[in-house]
């Protein structure tokens, strides 16, 4: 953090320039969704998630039931608002369950 001369600088700023400096954000964005969907899709979703994966603006979720995938496809645009609401930022634009 050469960029600041001055010693007294919020800790949210000095962690964003970090990871920016660092190119740690693509990581922490796919931290930040696999939480959304915990936090959103809640226990009984959960249950039967097995791997949620952000790739690009590809959000790929496996799910260990057919008939939640099913019934989760018919509200992929919703759940990609939410998620993306959440986040604070279009991070996902296409949502895969599998």
């Amino acid at each position: 953090m050469a960029k600041r001369h001055s010693s007294h600088i919020p800790l949210s700023e000095a962690l964003s320039e970090f990871i920016q400096e660092n190119k740690l954000q693509k990581g922490m964005d796919r931290v930040d969704t696999r939480e959304a969907w915990v936090k959103l899709m809640g226990n009984g979703v959960n249950n039967y998630t097995t791997a949620v994966e952000l790739r690009n603006e590809t959000l790929f979720i496996s799910l260990s039931s057919s008939v939640l995938r099913e019934e989760l496809s018919l509200g992929k645009s919703k759940i990609i608002k939410m998620i993306n609401e959440e986040l604070g930022k279009e991070l996902v634009k296409k949502l895969v369950l599998r």
